[in-house]
């Protein structure tokens, strides 16, 4: 009874397939992956950073990164989605964002970052802004 049972369920899952069109589907039909993510970025990937740049790649590259989803999202609101790369971020405003969130990124609490260490992830980050 039992067998037939497992057997009868089965060729129901075939038939159900066969009616959605999976059973019939080739490869060429398949639904493309996306490309896969770069490495995240580590400290051994930069032996020469300085202090703000250490405490960067630990608490923000994760989503701030090439790869991480920080980046994502802000490639659709500014030029540059690249925090390091960009050119207009004064440290006073990367202070505010972080401690208020902005858009999608949460607030970043001072017990998960201290207000030294934001300092300085900040200053790192205006480096290369334009006054």
């Amino acid at each position: 009874m039992r067998r037939g049972m497992i057997a009868l369920m089965g060729g129901a899952l075939i038939l159900a397939g066969a009616a959605c069109g999976r059973a019939s589907e080739t490869p060429a039909q398949a639904p493309k992956r996306p490309p896969p993510l770069p490495a995240p970025e580590t400290l051994s990937s930069r032996p020469a950073a300085g202090p703000g740049e250490k405490l960067y790649i630990e608490k923000c590259a994760m989503c701030h990164g090439p790869g991480g989803m920080g980046t994502g999202l802000l490639a659709r609101r500014s030029d540059q989605p690249l925090l390091e790369k960009r050119t207009d971020l004064p440290a006073d405003y990367v202070v505010q964002a972080a401690r208020m969130g902005i858009g999608n990124m949460p607030a970043i609490p001072r017990g998960e970052v201290s207000d030294a260490d934001l300092k300085l992830i900040a200053q790192h980050l205006a480096k290369g802004a334009k006054p």
